[in-house]
């Protein structure tokens, strides 16, 4: 059984995520602000699993809680479940350090199913920590450190901006499809009617290949994205 914290500050819609949530067989902690959920986060340690979490919150909102749940407990999955539902809404709570983003109102199968794939991505995550690093060229990504570098300098990443980047390094000089991509790196099977992966892939070529002679990350037009040094 898998802990998961709901963060809403409606009670009747945290009640009812609470009954179908223990339903499907996790058991489930509410908070009804971000000062009481990052309360229950330290209480609790390492025993929550999952973190469900609108935006609009009295006091502290969704996206400064997600970045203060971050900067304690970077591996955690973090799923944003709110009304807004811009592109902008949505590529902020993904800055943020949200894994996943869904928007009000939805359908309850989607949620639970998109709350087990994180819960095996994240179940993943623990056993994988500590254990390695990737480099291709000049690049590097140290996962134990969560940091990356090129050439021997930093680059500052968010935590998609890192996910994503782990993935091509993963897959170098091989073709990947935003499908691809989408699947293993959002970690959905679900379309976002968006352009996330085109906007994050500009993100990372900004931080990761400007001023360098040697463009790592390049585009397949029609089919997908490659990292190689040629």
């Amino acid at each position: 059984m898998c802990s998961i914290l709901i963060i809403e500050d409606d009670l009747r819609l945290a009640t009812l995520l609470q009954t179908g949530i223990e339903e499907a067989g996790h058991h489930v902690l509410l908070a009804y602000d971000a000062e009481m959920a990052l309360r229950l986060m330290r209480s609790e340690g390492k025993a929550i699993n999952l973190v469900v979490s609108d935006i609009i919150l009295p006091g502290m909102n969704g996206i400064e809680l997600c970045k203060c749940i971050r900067a304690e407990q970077p591996q955690i999955p973090i799923l944003m479940l709110t009304a807004l539902g811009t592109t902008d809404d949505k590529l902020e709570g993904f800055n943020a350090g949200a894994d996943d983003y869904m928007t009000k109102p939805f359908d309850f199968r989607e949620l639970l199913a998109r709350i087990g794939v994180l819960l095996r991505r994240g179940s993943s995550a623990k056993h994988q920590a500590g254990s390695n690093s990737l480099k291709y060229a000049d690049l590097a990504l140290d996962l134990d450190k969560h940091e990356c570098t090129r050439g021997g300098d930093i680059i500052h990443l968010t935590p998609k901006e890192f996910a994503l980047l782990q993935y091509l390094l993963e897959n170098a000089e091989r073709v990947v499809s935003r499908s691809d991509i989408q699947e293993n790196v959002w970690h959905t099977h679900f379309d976002t009617g968006t352009n996330f992966i085109d906007v994050y892939i500009n993100y990372l070529r900004r931080k990761v290949d400007r001023g360098f002679s040697v463009k790592l990350i390049k585009t397949k037009p029609g089919v997908g994205f490659i990292l190689n040094d040629e």
